[in-house]
């Protein structure tokens, strides 16, 4: 799994806000779909909202990859 930080200008911040930013992401409609399908966690529980309100040091897992919000 790779982690890194990502560094946001708000806080909070929106999940999907957060996909995007990160570029994990290409689109809104793909983060919707995505966190739809069950196929985000935030700080290790599954997360289907996708305008769930992120804060620093909360931590998103996608695919093979771990952003931590900073």
């Amino acid at each position: 799994m790779v982690n890194r930080d990502v560094e946001v200008d708000e806080d909070p911040i929106r999940l999907a806000q957060l996909l995007k930013l990160a570029g994990v992401i290409d689109t809104g409609g793909e983060a919707k779909l995505r966190i739809a399908a069950g196929e985000v966690r935030v700080n290790g529980e599954v997360e289907v909202r996708r305008g769930r309100q992120l804060r620093r040091g909360d931590v998103v897992e996608i695919d093979d990859q771990r952003l931590r919000v900073r």
